[in-house]
């Protein structure tokens, strides 16, 4: 049985959420104390969070920016903000999706078993599978790493599945329309700011790995991974 945790300061959502969720065979777990939400998280253990914006004490991307210090579970945001640069900051901490409040509950339902059969399901199992590159990058998809020699980082599942298409068409042009596909299912919708943020995420694991200018941006046509990169140290 999945874990959903919901950190949902307003608890008459929260509890509808729950019932709601519930009715599908998901066990979940709504946080009471927002200071302790990462003890939580690690007490639960959940499969994906449910993560409000407008918290008390700490907001929600302080919470999500320390559960991907330890987790790399899908994180799926819900507020009422629904302002492009709410969305982008997100993102950038590490959110896999971006729910607007008010939301049919139908959808809600959808995109969490979207990210949990993309994550745990029979397609991430199956269809992922450690693929090396160039120089020495290997891709574990399944453990969701990246390495170079000894250096090693980790990844949520939305960047190894850009870098994954990537180099599976290394050197090759990969349309923005064939990383959407292999990302987000159709009944997702999902803007071309999202797939900017996480390309530029993406850059920004390879730098980590003292690894430059190999995801190259080919305008009105896509993305290219070279392997003749700079590289440092």
């Amino acid at each position: 049985m999945f874990r959903i945790l919901i950190v949902e300061d307003d608890p008459k959502l929260a509890i509808l959420l729950e019932n709601y969720i519930q009715k599908y065979d998901f066990e979940t777990f709504s946080i009471k104390d927002f200071g302790a939400v990462l003890e939580d998280f690690k007490r639960f253990s959940p499969h994906l969070v449910l993560m409000d914006i407008n918290l008390p004490k700490f907001d929600g991307y302080y919470w999500c920016g320390h559960i991907r210090d330890i987790s790399t579970c899908p994180i799926l945001f819900i507020s009422a903000r629904n302002g492009r640069m709410e969305q982008v900051m997100a993102m950038e901490k590490g959110a896999d999706d971006f729910i607007t409040k008010p939301f049919d509950y139908e959808i809600i339902l959808a995109k969490i078993k979207s990210q949990l059969r993309r994550t745990y399901g029979s397609y991430a199992s199956n269809h992922y599978k450690s693929k090396q590159l160039f120089n020495g990058l290997t891709l574990d998809v399944d453990r969701l790493l990246l390495y170079l020699g000894a250096r090693k980082i980790e990844l949520n599942h939305t960047e190894a599945k850009i870098l994954d298409k990537l180099i599976r068409k290394a050197e090759c042009v990969v349309s923005r329309e064939q990383l959407l596909e292999s990302i987000w299912d159709d009944e997702v919708f999902v803007d071309d700011n999202t797939l900017n943020v996480y390309m530029t995420r993406v850059r920004k694991k390879l730098s980590k790995l003292h690894i430059h200018d190999a995801l190259i941006t080919e305008r009105g046509k896509g993305y290219r991974l070279i392997s003749n990169w700079e590289r440092e140290g």
